[in-house]
């Protein structure tokens, strides 16, 4: 039986005013119903772009990605994303934020969904009726995270929603974030640099080498139990051997790509 979504020889190519940029190249990857992974990598590998290209709000020059057979080729309801920023609209309330969200899936008017239960599911039930301008940016995000949640997706895409925050308050929102996963169980690709959140979040670690033409370099399956709680995580005997594995793979490959930029700079001195 097929995987629900297949991430098939994806590569996408930027046209630049220096020539053609191969941002990721030939990446493959295949993710089960209910499963939660995490893409990891440095800053500039293309984990963006490739979530970009799942969400269907940019396509591959090469390959692609499949979702139950049919090619991505635009953003589909059965797709939520979350970004860095949290993007709400600013003359409206919390409330009026996911509202707007809810009522844009076709539903029953019996099933007509309440915005305010789904930000109880992420712990910012108070904030209903405030503008975002009034709200900390923690607080923005989880709004941000309701309103995803609000339009019942299959696929939950996020990219690196919690890199603005200060680390208490992703502690924090990591906790909430994994509290309503293990409610509704949804699938979800979470883009993140973040050693540790990927270990306590994910089922499943796909590792990204340094671009340009980056690509799939090693997939990491993540051994603790569920449900997760953050102090047993950090105590298993297997917490460190995998977080050493990881930052093995990231430091060999940010050397092989300063070897190569500095290989390209002699060879266009030489020149």
């Amino acid at each position: 039986m097929r995987p629900p979504l297949e991430i098939t020889g994806l590569t996408k190519v930027f046209e630049t005013a220096s020539g053609p940029f191969v941002a990721v190249k030939d990446v493959n990857a295949q993710i089960e119903q209910g499963e939660f992974v995490c893409i990891l990598g440095h800053s500039g590998c293309g984990k963006s772009t490739v979530l970009s290209i799942v969400a269907g709000l940019e396509r591959a020059t090469f390959g692609g990605v499949v979702i139950d057979g049919r090619e991505v080729v635009e953003p589909g309801p059965e797709r939520a994303m979350v970004f860095q920023s949290p993007c709400l609209l600013p003359w409206l309330s919390a409330r009026h934020n996911v509202q707007l969200a809810a009522d844009r899936v076709d539903r029953p008017k019996s099933a007509r969904v309440d915005a305010r239960s789904y930000l109880e599911l992420v712990g910012v039930g108070d904030a209903a009726d405030q503008l975002p301008a009034e709200l900390s940016l923690g607080t923005q995000q989880c709004v941000s995270l309701a309103r995803a949640l609000s339009l019942e997706p299959r696929f939950l895409l996020l990219d690196e929603p919690f890199s603005m925050l200060d680390s208490l308050t992703r502690f924090e929102l990591q906790d909430t974030l994994l509290a309503a996963w293990e409610q509704h169980r949804r699938t979800v690709v979470m883009v993140t640099h973040d050693i540790d959140e990927a270990l306590y979040l994910a089922d499943r670690l796909i590792l990204m080498t340094d671009g340009p033409e980056a690509g799939v370099g090693e997939t990491l399956t993540v051994p603790f139990p569920r449900p997760r709680r953050r102090a047993e995580v950090l105590g298993h005997p297997d917490y460190h051997s995998c977080r050493r594995r990881v930052l093995d793979f990231l430091d060999h490959h940010a050397r092989q790509a300063r070897t190569s930029a500095i290989d390209d700079l002699l060879r266009t001195r030489n020149l």
